[in-house]
């Protein structure tokens, strides 16, 4: 049963009132390099967007893909320098597919977007060891424009992925023990923006798999990094800028969220006055450099500025903690002394008895709706604090509501050593990342109507 959700808002309190519904071709067009230099659009869709699940049980499902994602995140920002560790492990994954077509002819395939990784990759024949993919696996002797990447490029210098062996090899691993190993090479990739106008790009690298391994990355037929490194695709793009804008979960399941790369990712909001738009500085954390760093510096639950130390949220020197913005990983996780605190003021503010059904959710906190005369219920508001900017989020983008189930549930949870600023927090945002300025905005945009 789809829930309808409004907000009204009082001084320190929203109302999260809940509504039961009574029932539940333009011919493309190539762009030149020019207009490339301008910017596109490309669409996501989110990974379970195709079935009819509830928005809670959307979470639960992204839940169960993102524990081995957030465990190795964990270690990775617990472990600081000198680990030793031969070949990285990367968080991989991801919840959101981007349409991209490789080669010449342009064969298409639907590959995961992660702003966690770097590495642009896809399955290619001959295929030692190949998982089951939507698409059939990329044949590169059927492209008239595709290349080997030799030793020497920059494209393989980082020789703890790369080895010279008769070409550039790679070998990728992510936190859920799945990998992808093979050879570099370039083709041209071409996108189709949500105009019908098509993008070609030539001469991007990516890795060809011949030996992948892992169930975590059958969702799509490989993988585009969008991470800070030079192999992503921002990077090899050369791009100063880039923002997604993520549709509301649950909401309109046609809808499709948007990814925006060039000068037109702010379409135009930085540029003009009392656009709403936030900004604060993007961290680079020199032992995690693929990760989009931001300080958090406080929250405010209602009108209560929780009793956190400032130490909770800090990068440190060694390259543990602090807090990244991740398109993958679904909901925001603060390190648990700083949770804990958060969670007691909910359990305070909020006028519902604390459920005991939290487990069976994979969430934390859930709270019993009433079973009579459900119209509205109290919910207090909830502002990030980041250097430069306070962000208030709407009530949806932090709690879940299910009525078949009689509960709402905070979409937060604890985590061992980082914080991680998920997607559902940033629904309706465009979430603009200015890589020349080493900023990040928050813009409030409805996305389904980009």
């Amino acid at each position: 049963m789809v829930l309808l959700v409004h907000i009204f808002m009082a001084p320190s309190m929203l109302y999260l009132l809940i509504l039961i519904p009574l029932v539940s071709s333009t011919s493309n067009q190539v762009l030149n390099h020019h207009s490339m230099q301008n910017g596109f659009r490309v669409s996501l869709s989110h990974i379970d967007s195709s079935h009819n699940f509830s928005k809670l049980q959307l979470v639960q499902r992204s839940l169960n893909r993102a524990k081995n994602r957030l465990q190795r995140l964990a270690s990775m920002a617990a472990t600081g320098p000198g680990n030793g560790v031969e070949a990285p492990v990367h968080a991989g994954n991801g919840e959101f597919l981007m349409n991209v077509s490789i080669g010449t002819p342009a064969i298409p395939f639907s590959m995961i977007m992660d702003t966690g990784s770097d590495l642009i990759w896809t399955q290619c024949s001959p295929c030692t060891k190949c998982f089951k993919q939507p698409t059939p696996v990329f044949n590169p002797a059927k492209s008239s424009t595709w290349s080997n990447v030799s030793c020497s490029s920059d494209l393989c210098k980082d020789m703890n992925i790369f080895k010279c062996e008769n070409g550039c090899k790679y070998l990728y691993l992510y936190g859920d023990q799945s990998s992808t190993e093979g050879f570099m090479a370039m083709d041209t990739f071409t996108f189709e923006d949500s105009l019908k106008q098509v993008v070609p790009i030539p001469k991007i690298g990516f890795g060809c798999g011949v030996n992948n391994q892992g169930s975590g990355l059958g969702q799509g037929s490989g993988l585009v990094g969008l991470g800070r490194g030079p192999l992503s695709l921002a990077s090899q793009l050369g791009v100063t800028k880039f923002s997604y804008c993520l549709t509301s979960m649950g909401g309109n399941q046609t809808s499709s969220s948007t990814l925006l790369l060039g000068s037109l990712a702010d379409l135009n909001y930085t540029s003009g006055a009392n656009h709403g738009t936030q900004v604060t500085p993007l961290v680079q954390n020199p032992y995690l450099p693929t990760f989009y760093y931001i300080s958090l510096e406080g929250i405010t639950v209602g009108e209560t500025l929780l009793p956190i130390s400032n130490s909770l949220f800090k990068l440190k020197e060694d390259g543990s903690g602090g807090m990244i913005i991740d398109s993958g990983t679904t909901i925001t996780y603060l390190f648990k002394e700083a949770f804990d605190v958060l969670k007691e003021e909910f359990m305070s503010q909020m006028k519902l008895r604390v459920s005991g059904s939290s487990d069976t959710t994979g969430l934390d906190l859930c709270f019993d709706l009433p079973t009579k005369n459900v119209t509205e219920i109290m919910v207090p508001k909830l502002k990030f604090h980041f250097t430069g900017l306070d962000l208030e989020l709407p009530v949806e983008n932090y709690m879940i509501a299910d009525e078949s189930l009689g509960l709402v549930c905070l979409a937060m949870g604890a985590s061992g050593a980082m914080s991680i600023f998920g997607n559902i927090q940033q629904q309706n945002l465009l979430v603009l990342h200015d890589l020349e300025k080493e900023t990040l905005s928050f813009v409030p945009t409805q996305c389904e109507q980009l």
